[in-house]
C-alpha cells in the first residue's frame, strides 16, 4: 500500500492557530466517493476554496482523480451531507443529508465544472443513511472456464442479472432507494425524458413497526430485489437482514419489504472476544458491509469501543438439518434443507474503527476476490482478505498540519483523524478523507491475485474488461510501473488482433485509447502515443467522411461507395485522377453546404499527410522500434483514401478544398501528395531514394503546418509521477508543478483538437480535457447536419475518452 498523495487546503496565516486546531478536533462527517468514471465526489465541513475558514458547512466538491487539485463546489448545505452516492455509470450523483432532504445532480452537458440539479425533494425530520440507485440488469463477469481464452466473447460473459425496477416492455427504470435512520424506506423513479409524468416517489416502513438504525448496507440482488442488512447499534441485539422489492404499478411505485434471517454476533466462537468489545466503554456496532455489491450471501460486521474493535465476517450457508424418523415419511435418515447465517472469521485491533470498505467489483461471477479495508482512530489503514480477514498489508497514515511555517514539532498531529474511505470501482486505489477535509489516495494489491505484483497478464485482462464493459481504467494506470508499460501494450495488441473483425471495429476507438493512454505515462511513448492520436483521429475523420456517401438508385447495393473506393485504392494508382476514373461519381456526391461545413477537417488531412511525407527522410527503421504513423500501412492507405474523396470534393465545392502557400502556383498539392503516399506505401520499410529526395524537396515547395502536441498541463498520468518522491503534497486549486509537462506546442495560439480550428491567443472560454489537455471550443461554427454530428461524437468526452472542464479567462 503506496502512499501516493495528499491534497490540503490553503490555510490563511493570519487565522489564530489555537481555533483552527480546536476546529479540527471536533466530531464531523466527511465523506468520500469514486465513480465507474473514476471521477471524485467528497463532502467538507468548510469552504475550502476560502483559506482560513472557520464558518462550520457542510459542501460537496467533485473533480477528477487525474487532477484531483481542481475541485469544482456543487452543493452547500446546511446540514451535514449524510450519503453521497454515484450510479453505475458515473451521471448521477445522489446527494443526502441528516435533515432528509434529497438531491440528484448531473453534469451539464457533460463539463465536470458545470453540474445542475436534476431532482430535488425531502424527507422531513428523516435522517438518512444509506441509498443504492437502481441496477440496470447488466452484469460483465470473467468467465472462470474460459479466462485463457482469446476470445473476448468467451473470456467474458453477461451474467443473467434482473434490473431492480422494470417499466413498460421491461425497460430498466432510473431512480434510487434510500434508508432512514427510523426504519423508512423510499424509493425515487427519475422523470423519463420522453415522458411528461413527473417523479415518482413512495415510502414504506423496512420491518413491520418502525426500528431505530444506526448502521445499515444495500447490495443488489440477482432476482431484481434489494438485500438490506441493518443494525441498531447494540452489540446484544441482532443484525437484522431484510429483501426488499420495488415495483413500478402504472404511475405508482410499490415497495414490499420481507424480513429474513438474522444473527447475533455474540454466537461467534469465543476467539471473537466479542466478551471482551462489550465489556468496554462506548462499545457498539459502528458499520456493517456487503462482501460484495451484487448477489452477496456475506457480511462484515465491525463492534468497536475506544480501545478495542472486532470485525466479523458472517456467511449465509445452506445447511441440512436431520428430520425425527416419527416425522419422516420413511425410516432412512431424512434431511431438510435450510440456510442458516454461519460464523466464518475475524479480526481484532486495539483502535476504534473509524471506516469501512469492501470492493465494488466482482470480476468472477459468485466469487468473492477482492478486500475489506478498515481504517481505525490511530490512522492505520488495514487491507484484509475478504474471505478470511487474513491481514494483507497494512499503512499508517502520518498527518502533519500545515498551518503556519513554523516547525510541525508544535503542533498535535493526532488531532486530524481518517474520517471516510472509498475504492476504486476496479479497485486499485484507495481514496481517504479526514477531518481537516484533506484528501489522500493509496495504491492496493491486485484484485484478483494478490499474492503477486501487480503483473502483465492481470493487467491486460483488466483493460479488457473496460473495453467489454465501458468502465474507466484510470486507476489502473495510476499504479502501473513503468517497466511493465511496452509489456502490456504488446500483450493488449496481440490479444485485439486475435479477435473476429467484427468485435474489432466495434472496440476500435476504445483500444486506440487505450494504447494512448498507457503510451503516455513513460517519456519514450510520447512520440507514439502522438502517432497513435494523430491516427485516432484520421479514422474518426475517415468514418465521418464515408458515411455522407450514399449509394446511387443504379448501381449494385452489394458494395457501398466506401467498399468500392477502398478496392480502388488497393489497386496502387498512384495517379489520383486516374482513380478518378474507376469510381462512380453520383456515388460520391454530396452537398456543396455540407463539404464546406468540413473544410477544417479536409485541411487537417491535407495537413497530415504533409507532415508524415516531411518526417520520411529522418526516419529511418530499426529493429524493435516502437510504432510510427509513418509505417502503418492502414493508416496511409486511409490518407490516400480521404485524398481521393478531397478531389472529388472540391470538383463540386472548390472552396472546400485545403489552403496551401505555394512557391509555384501551378503546384497540384493533392496529387503530388497521394503520389508520394502511393510510393510509400509499396514499401514503408525501405523507401526508394527517389522517393526520399521528393520528401526533402517538400518544405520549399509548399509551406507545412506542423501537429505538434499541446500537452502543457500537469496529470497523476504522466511520465513525471514516476520521478516524484511519494507521497506528493498537493493543494487545491493549485496545479503542482513537478507534474507540469515540459511539452512546448511551439504556437502560442490556442488550437481546437476536435474542430482544428485556431481559437486566440486567449479565447474567453473553453473546455479542455481532464486527461490529455486537449482544447474544444465553445461557440457554435456553421450548422449543417454533418458538422453537428461530428460535435456530438465529442461532445460527452474528449476523443482519448477523457471529461471536459469549462476553462475561464479572465
Amino acid at each position: 500500500m503506496d502512499h501516493i498523495f495528499t491534497i490540503n487546503k490553503k490555510i490563511n496565516k493570519s487565522v489564530d492557530t489555537n481555533k483552527h486546531l480546536s476546529f479540527t478536533k471536533l466530531e464531523k462527517s466527511t465523506l468520500c466517493s469514486i465513480s465507474s468514471s473514476n471521477v471524485v465526489a467528497f463532502s467538507t465541513d468548510c469552504n475550502i476554496e476560502e483559506a482560513g475558514s472557520l464558518f462550520r458547512n457542510s459542501n460537496v466538491y467533485v473533480c477528477d482523480l487525474n487532477s484531483p487539485w481542481q475541485v469544482h463546489k456543487i452543493l452547500s448545505n446546511s446540514s451535514p451531507v449524510s450519503v453521497l452516492q454515484w450510479d453505475f455509470t458515473g451521471d448521477l450523483l445522489l446527494v443526502a443529508d441528516e435533515n432528509g432532504s434529497i438531491k440528484i445532480y448531473k453534469a451539464k452537458d457533460h463539463i465536470l465544472n458545470d453540474w445542475t440539479l436534476v431532482l430535488q425533494t425531502v424527507l422531513e425530520g428523516e435522517h438518512i443513511l444509506s441509498a443504492a440507485f437502481f441496477h440496470s440488469g447488466k452484469k460483465i463477469c470473467l468467465n472462470s472456464e474460459k479466462k485463457d481464452s482469446a476470445l473476448y466473447t468467451e473470456k467474458f460473459h453477461h451474467v443473467k442479472f434482473a434490473c431492480s425496477v422494470k417499466q413498460f416492455g421491461g425497460r430498466p427504470a432510473s431512480g434510487a432507494l434510500l434508508l432512514t435512520t427510523t426504519g423508512m424506506l423510499c424509493s425515487i423513479l427519475l422523470p423519463q425524458s420522453t415522458s411528461q409524468v413527473s417523479m415518482v416517489m413512495a415510502t414504506e416502513s423496512l420491518a413491520p413497526t418502525r426500528i431505530f438504525i444506526k448502521a445499515a448496507d444495500i447490495c443488489y440482488g440477482k432476482n431484481g430485489h434489494f438485500l438490506l442488512a441493518v443494525s441498531n447499534g447494540d452489540l446484544s441485539m441482532p443484525i437484522q437482514c431484510y429483501k426488499v422489492s420495488v415495483r413500478k404499478i402504472e404511475d405508482k411505485c410499490v415497495i414490499t419489504s420481507q424480513s429474513l434471517l438474522s444473527f447475533f454476533l455474540f454466537e461467534a466462537p469465543k476467539e471473537a472476544l466479542m466478551e471482551q468489545v462489550s465489556k468496554e466503554k462506548n462499545s457498539h456496532i459502528s458499520h456493517i458491509k456487503w462482501i460484495m455489491r451484487e448477489d452477496a450471501d456475506s457480511v462484515v460486521v465491525s463492534a468497536t469501543s475506544d480501545k478495542i474493535s472486532c470485525l466479523q465476517v458472517w456467511e449465509l450457508r445452506e445447511k441440512a438439518l436431520p428430520v425425527h424418523k416419527s416425522l419422516g415419511k420413511s425410516e432412512t435418515p431424512q434431511f431438510f434443507n435450510t440456510v442458516l447465517w454461519q460464523y466464518q472469521c475475524h479480526f481484532q485491533y486495539n483502535s476504534k474503527v473509524t471506516s469501512l470498505a469492501t470492493s465494488k467489483l466482482s470480476l468472477l461471477n459468485n466469487v468473492s476476490s477482492g478486500y475489506v479495508v478498515a481504517t481505525f482512530a490511530d490512522n492505520s489503514i488495514h487491507c484484509l482478505y475478504r474471505d478470511t480477514l487474513k491481514h494483507l498489508a497494512n499503512i499508517t497514515l502520518t498527518i502533519c498540519p500545515r498551518y503556519f511555517d513554523e516547525p510541525l514539532a508544535r503542533y498535535p498531529k493526532t488531532s486530524i483523524k481518517i474520517s471516510n474511505i472509498d475504492m476504486s470501482l476496479l479497485g486499485n486505489i484507495l481514496l481517504v478523507i479526514d477531518s481537516d477535509d484533506s484528501l489522500h489516495m493509496f495504491k492496493l494489491p491486485p484484485q484478483i491475485d494478490s499474492s503477486t505484483p501487480l503483473s502483465v497478464p492481470y493487467c491486460t485482462t483488466i483493460l479488457e474488461y473496460c473495453m467489454m464493459s465501458g468502465f474507466d481504467w484510470l486507476d489502473l494506470l495510476l499504479v502501473l510501473r513503468p517497466g511493465m508499460l511496452d509489456a502490456i501494450c504488446d500483450r493488449l495488441t496481440e490479444s485485439f488482433n486475435r479477435q473476429p473483425s467484427a468485435v474489432q471495429q466495434f472496440f476500435y476507438v476504445q483500444y486506440l485509447c487505450m494504447k494512448i493512454s498507457l503510451c503516455r505515462l513513460s517519456v519514450q511513448g510520447q512520440v507514439k502515443a502522438h502517432d497513435l492520436a494523430q491516427f485516432l483521429m484520421l479514422h474518426s475523420i475517415s468514418t465521418a467522411f464515408k458515411s455522407l456517401l450514399r449509394p446511387s438508385e443504379m448501381s449494385s447495393h452489394d458494395k457501398s461507395p466506401a467498399d468500392s473506393l477502398a478496392n480502388v485504392i488497393a489497386e496502387g494508382q498512384t495517379d489520383v485522377d486516374k482513380v478518378l476514373m474507376h469510381l462512380e461519381a453520383k456515388e460520391f456526391t454530396v452537398e456543396p453546404s455540407t463539404l464546406q461545413s468540413l473544410q477544417q477537417l479536409i485541411q487537417w488531412v491535407a495537413d497530415l499527410a504533409l507532415n508524415l511525407l516531411v518526417k520520411l527522410p529522418d526516419s529511418r527503421p530499426s529493429m524493435g522500434k516502437l510504432y510510427e504513423l509513418l509505417r502503418d500501412v492502414k493508416a496511409l492507405n486511409m490518407l490516400r483514401e480521404m485524398l481521393v474523396l478531397i478531389r472529388i470534393w472540391g470538383l463540386l465545392r472548390p472552396a472546400c478544398l485545403p489552403v496551401f502557400i505555394k512557391s509555384d502556383g501551378s503546384l497540384d498539392v493533392l496529387a503530388l501528395l497521394f503520389r508520394l503516399l502511393s510510393r510509400l506505401v509499396q514499401n514503408v520499410n525501405e523507401p526508394d531514394d527517389t522517393l526520399i529526395d521528393e520528401c526533402c524537396l517538400l518544405p520549399s515547395q509548399v509551406q507545412i503546418q506542423l501537429l505538434l502536441p499541446s500537452n502543457n498541463r500537469a496529470v497523476l498520468a504522466s511520465p513525471q509521477l514516476v520521478q516524484q518522491i511519494l507521497p506528493l503534497q498537493l493543494e487545491y486549486n493549485n496545479d503542482p508543478e513537478c507534474l507540469m509537462s515540459s511539452t512546448d506546442s511551439g504556437t502560442t495560439q490556442t488550437v481546437d483538437s476536435i474542430r482544428h480550428l485556431y481559437l486566440g491567443r486567449t479565447p474567453r472560454a473553453i473546455k479542455q480535457c481532464v486527461r490529455c489537455g486537449g482544447s474544444a471550443g465553445t461557440i457554435l461554427v456553421t450548422r449543417t447536419a454533418a458538422i453537428r454530428a461530428w460535435d456530438q461524437r465529442w461532445l460527452r468526452s474528449c476523443q482519448c475518452g477523457g471529461l471536459w472542464r469549462m476553462q475561464v479567462y479572465t
